[in-house]
C-alpha cells in the first residue's frame, strides 16, 4: 500500500480494469468485433470502423510537451469535466468522503460530487480581498473526511488568480491526506506560470488543463489531468477504455503542431488586450457599479440593473452569463471577451 492507494476508494484499488482489445496496429484486427470496411465518406487516417487507441501515446506525448510534464503524468480526458468526475469517483466513497470547494467557483465540482453522492464543504473566497483564497480556513475545514480540494485559478466566474504560494502551502499541509486539484482552464490568459512544474516536488498536487479555451478547441472536448504517475495509473482504471474519439485524436495532433504556436500566442495576446479595453469601458459606464480584475478570457462586472443589462445584450443579439446566482455576486454578469468588433457592439448596447 502507498499513500495514494490508502487515500483512494478501496473498491477502485481492488478493481480489475476492463481489458480492452490489444492495440497492435501492424497486425490485422480480427479480435475486437469491428467491421473490416470503412463506411462511405470516412476519410479519417485510421478508419472509424476501428476502435481508437486508448490513451494514444502520440497524443499523450504531444500534451506532455505542451504542458511541460512527463507523459506518464498525463491522462487525456473529455475536457476538464471528465477529469473532475474521474477524480471524485476514484477517491470519494459515496456518503462518506467529501470534497472542498471555494465559492464562488466553477459549478461542475459540486455537480460531479452530488452525482457521486459525495458531500461538498465550502470555504468562500474572501470577497473583500478580491476573492482571495482563505488558506487558514481551508486547512481548518479539511477534516479526515475531505479527500479532494478543488481550486480554480484563474477562478471562474471571478477571473482572479489564486495565490500560488498559498496553494502550495495547502498542498504541503495536506500531503498524504488529500489531493489538491488546481483547475487551470484559463491560465494561458494569465501572467503567471502553471503549477504543473510543482507536481514532481508535491505529489498530492493535481492540475487540470484543457484545449477548450486558449486553443480554441472547445468542440474537440479534450483536456487532461496532470498528476503523480501513481494517481494517473489509478484513475486509468476508471476512465472508459475508448474515451477519446479517433476524429478528436487526429484533429488535435494536427492542430497542436508546433507550427500553430505563433498564431495561438497572437490570439491570446489579442484577447488579453481586448480584456483590458473592455474592462476600462465597462468601468466608465454609469450602469456598472464594479468591474473585477481578470486574468482569464472573460470579465465579471456588477450592474445596477443586471436584468435590464441582459435584455439590452439580447436585443443586440448577444448572450452573456448571468452570474447572480453565485454567492456574493448580486447584479453580476460574466462577459466573455470576443473579437474587437463584437466587444464594441456589446459595449454600445450598454452605453
Amino acid at each position: 500500500m502507498t499513500w495514494v492507494t490508502e487515500l483512494a476508494r478501496p473498491e477502485i484499488v481492488a478493481l480489475k480494469p476492463y481489458e480492452h482489445a490489444t492495440w497492435e496496429p501492424d497486425l490485422t484486427r480480427l479480435h475486437a468485433n469491428e467491421l473490416p470496411w470503412r463506411t462511405l465518406g470516412d476519410d479519417s487516417r485510421a478508419g472509424l470502423n476501428r476502435y481508437p487507441e486508448p490513451q494514444p501515446r502520440a497524443l499523450l506525448e504531444r500534451l506532455a510537451n505542451l504542458y511541460g510534464a512527463a507523459p506518464s503524468r498525463v491522462l487525456a480526458t473529455r475536457g476538464s469535466d471528465e477529469a473532475i468526475d474521474l477524480l471524485i469517483r476514484t477517491f470519494c466513497r459515496p456518503e462518506s468522503d467529501a470534497v472542498l470547494i471555494c465559492p464562488p467557483t466553477f459549478g461542475m465540482y459540486t455537480v460531479a460530487a452530488q452525482i457521486q453522492g459525495t458531500p461538498v464543504l465550502s470555504v468562500p473566497l474572501n470577497t473583500a480581498e478580491g476573492f482571495a483564497l482563505d488558506k487558514e480556513a481551508v486547512l481548518k475545514s479539511c477534516s479526515s473526511q475531505v479527500k479532494l480540494v478543488f481550486l480554480c485559478s484563474p477562478n471562474n466566474p471571478t477571473g482572479n488568480l489564486l495565490d500560488h504560494k498559498a496553494i502550495l502551502q495547502i498542498a504541503r499541509k495536506l500531503a498524504g491526506r488529500a489531493l489538491v486539484v488546481v483547475d487551470e482552464a484559463y491560465v494561458e490568459f494569465a501572467d503567471c506560470d502553471s503549477l504543473v512544474r510543482s507536481i514532481p516536488r508535491q505529489s498530492n498536487l493535481c492540475v487540470l488543463r484543457t484545449l477548450s479555451k486558449a486553443h480554441g478547441l472547445a468542440g474537440a472536448r479534450l483536456g487532461c489531468l496532470i498528476a503523480d504517475g501513481e494517481i494517473i495509473k489509478l484513475v486509468r482504471k476508471v476512465i472508459p477504455p475508448y474515451a477519446i474519439t479517433q476524429l478528436t485524436i487526429e484533429a488535435v495532433l494536427r492542430l497542436l503542431d508546433p507550427s500553430a504556436v505563433p498564431a495561438r500566442e497572437e490570439r491570446v495576446a489579442m484577447i488579453r488586450a481586448e480584456r483590458q479595453r473592455v474592462s476600462r469601458a465597462l468601468a466608465a459606464l454609469p450602469t456598472v457599479r464594479r468591474v473585477w480584475p481578470s486574468a482569464a478570457n472573460f470579465v465579471l462586472a456588477e450592474f445596477a440593473d443586471a436584468a435590464r443589462a441582459l435584455q439590452q445584450a439580447r436585443a443586440a443579439r448577444f448572450m452573456v452569463r448571468d452570474a447572480r446566482s453565485y454567492p456574493g455576486l448580486p447584479g453580476a454578469l460574466r462577459i466573455t471577451i470576443g473579437s474587437s468588433a463584437q466587444n464594441s457592439r456589446l459595449l454600445q448596447a450598454w452605453s
